[in-house]
């Protein structure tokens, strides 16, 4: 790159020469030249102007001549004057486009007629030259209006007076922005654009429409002076916008001379601050998105029924995301059948369940997947009457259907019906797919609990006795209150140990599940092969401490066992060994009570243990309350029910059958705390029924 410079303080003058090659970066070049030139002179306000003009010209340059170029900038103390020039061969009237009234054809316009008819707008004088091998375009932009002296060499050739055009109108129209990003400030900025460009044109007045994609259709954004005619020529400019949004600016005047690059300017940069509007919209919705799936996640994650959890889904979906929704579950033979179903015009959903029923799922959902791919609805059933209005209509089913998979097993499908004018963009199905996600994940997991809870309940079961012994005079009761999905280690079991006599076993073994079930079987079926046998309570003990310490794993269980001996007399002959248990309540039938048993040694833990006796006799309506852990540490807050609460609630139960003792004590446990059991609830109430 070859360049002079040259400068007169005396005068003002500052002149530029610079040789630039045949380049891309050309027009950057000479931008930069004419940039340092207008700060040195002062000229800052023609900076747009002549940036925009310099481009245009050195951009035709390049991309027609194929030659080196001069630039030539010259400044004073009033304007500015740049010289382009090439070396191409061939006249340089091609460069012209004519007298600045004569009518021109936008549409056949190239971009560098395009590029002199901004010239021929905002420059004060143009023209071209010529210097020996070399042709080129000259103009002249000056700080204000008309003629002033000037220093500045004027290139001889031909001279185009572009009049006095407001010189610095274009730059008040570029570095205008929105005072901020709301619908109200974007208005009026698109208003006061439309006012100005209105001005630069001579439009009697003009108007911008934007589609935002939700549904509303081309609203009016803004409007200037008088609505454009539809008899008249108009200028109309598509907006420059990425989808779902899409709109136009209209402008009042005929689509000659400059007015058509203006327009497309002004849309131009309007359209950069939709982009911003756009951008910012869909950070919002994204927000939205992420707020509403971390709700749905939170929602469905407290869910464990799988029929809750099904009729969830769709009043998540329904109307945020769509007109109705419809989940379609696949069962043992992989049919699709409805699950769950909502609208949102309550008036409309029988007629969605008959027709989702008298369609089928699988052709509703086959015929729903193939409308989205092309983009048409699909209408299913017999013309029924509307909630609203009473007018007979077809149930319209238009929408799309979403797989529900979880851990590479479809449950089902996820079926929603598109609002009315509004089709789904590509966030929305995004935000639904995500949704179908979330809710296979949670039917499957509360499948996947109910599972359990069955298996746990079954395996409980069978680890209680079937039936307690119905005997005349002699009350046996029992409740028992399972938690979770986890089968625990608490137990009860009354076995016959010859005439008249029966052995009473309450226990827990420590923790839960699987294992802790395994120990609670293996301490129950060896406390019953040894009473078979006849062995004494002692013996028992002993060998269900040795069991345990050899097979249990590691885990320990506490007893409460009684001997129970009917005698002639009537009496109950109760003898009581507590291995680590809660002592039992007595509750005599005057209602007194009080504990009975002494402590002893937990089973599985000691290779010997100590387990004291107790002697009690239970008169005619005297009752003995066994019970587990799961009773006294009932929690409420911080408070525990506790072995006091126990003793108070069974002294008035005195007098009532054991069945009824069982199952008040049960609910008054329950009933202590509004929280669920943290632990398994047994309890065992030993009544004398006689006289």
């Amino acid at each position: 790159m070859q360049g002079v410079s040259a400068s007169d303080p005396s005068t003002g003058g500052y002149v530029r020469r610079v040789r630039l090659p045949n380049d891309r970066r050309t027009p950057a070049a000479a931008r930069a030249l004419v940039r340092s030139v207008l700060e040195e002179a002062g000229l800052d306000v023609l900076l747009n102007e002549a940036l925009l003009l310099t481009t245009e010209l050195s951009t035709n340059a390049v991309v027609h001549a194929n030659t080196e170029l001069d630039i030539e900038v010259s400044a004073d103390r009033v304007g500015l004057t740049v010289t382009v020039t090439d070396f191409a061969p061939g006249p340089v009237e091609q460069l012209a486009i004519g007298p600045r009234n004569e009518s021109v054809d936008i549409g056949e316009v190239a971009e560098r007629g395009r590029g002199l008819l901004l010239v021929d707008h905002f420059a004060a004088r143009w023209g071209t030259v010529h210097e020996g091998t070399g042709k080129g375009v000259w103009f002249r932009l000056e700080r204000t209006p008309g003629p002033e002296p000037t220093t500045a060499v004027v290139p001889a050739g031909n001279v185009v007076e572009a009049g006095t055009p407001s010189v610095g109108a274009l730059t008040a129209l570029l570095q205008i922005n929105p005072e901020r990003q709301t619908d109200e400030a974007l208005a009026e900025f698109a208003t006061d654009l439309l006012a100005r460009l209105a001005r630069l044109t001579g439009a009697a007045g003009g108007v911008v429409r934007l589609d935002r994609g939700d549904g509303g259709g081309r609203q009016l954004l803004a409007r200037y002076g008088r609505h454009p005619r539809e008899d008249a020529d108009t200028i109309v400019v598509p907006l420059s916008v990425h989808r779902p949004y899409a709109g136009e600016l209209e402008l009042d005047a005929a689509p000659t001379g400059y007015a058509q690059p203006l327009a497309t300017i002004v849309a131009e940069r309007f359209s950069l601050h939709l982009e911003n509007d756009r951008l910012r919209r869909t950070d919002l919705r994204r927000q939205t998105w992420l707020t509403f799936l971390a709700e749905a996640s939170e929602l469905l994650a407290q869910s464990l029924d799988v029929n809750l959890t099904m009729a969830l889904i769709p009043q998540l979906v329904v109307p945020r995301l769509g007109l109705w929704c419809a989940v379609h579950t696949t069962d043992a033979w992989g049919r699709l059948q409805l699950a769950a179903a909502t609208h949102s015009d309550e008036g409309m959903l029988p007629q969605l369940h008959e027709t989702l029923a008298d369609t089928g799922p699988d052709a509703i959902l086959a015929r729903l997947e193939e409308a989205s791919r092309l983009g048409t609805q699909v209408m299913f059933g017999t013309p029924a009457e509307s909630s609203r209005g009473g007018k007979p209509q077809k149930m319209t089913i238009e929408g799309f259907a979403v797989p529900l998979v979880a851990r590479g097993t479809r449950l089902g499908t996820l079926a929603i019906g598109r609002h009315p004018r509004h089709r789904h963009d590509v966030e929305e199905v995004a935000v639904l797919e995500d949704v179908a996600r979330r809710a296979a994940l949670a039917i499957d997991n509360a499948r996947i609990h109910d599972e359990r809870h069955k298996v746990a309940r079954t395996l409980q079961a069978s680890l209680l006795p079937p039936a307690l012994p119905k005997v005349d005079g002699v009350g046996f009761a029992a409740e028992y209150v399972p938690t979770g999905s986890e089968v625990g280690g608490d137990f009860y079991d009354v076995l016959p140990s010859g005439e008249d006599r029966w052995l009473v076993v309450v226990g827990d073994v420590s923790g839960k599940g699987v294992q802790a079930a395994t120990v609670t079987g293996l301490v129950r079926d060896v406390i019953r092969i040894l009473v078979d046998d006849g062995k004494p309570m002692t013996e028992i003990l002993g060998r269900v401490n040795r069991t345990l310490v050899q097979r249990g794993g590691g885990r320990y269980c506490t007893l409460a066992m009684a001997s129970v001996k009917r005698e002639p007399t009537g009496a109950l002959a109760v003898c009581l060994h507590l291995a680590g248990h809660d002592r039992a309540v007595l509750v005599r039938a005057d209602g007194k009570t009080s504990f009975v048993g002494e402590g002893g040694t937990a089973l599985g833990l000691l290779e010997t243990i100590s387990s004291p006796d107790a002697e009690v006799r239970l008169g005619p309506g005297d009752s003995l309350i066994f019970y587990t852990d799961g009773v006294t540490e009932r929690r409420r807050g911080r408070e525990l029910f506790g072995t006091g609460r126990l003793r108070e609630a069974a002294g008035p139960l005195a007098g009532y059958p054991a069945d009824v003792m069982a199952a008040r004590l049960r609910s008054i446990t329950i009933n202590f705390s509004v929280e669920e059991p943290r632990d398994d609830i047994a309890i065992l109430v030993l009544r004398n029924d006689a006289g």
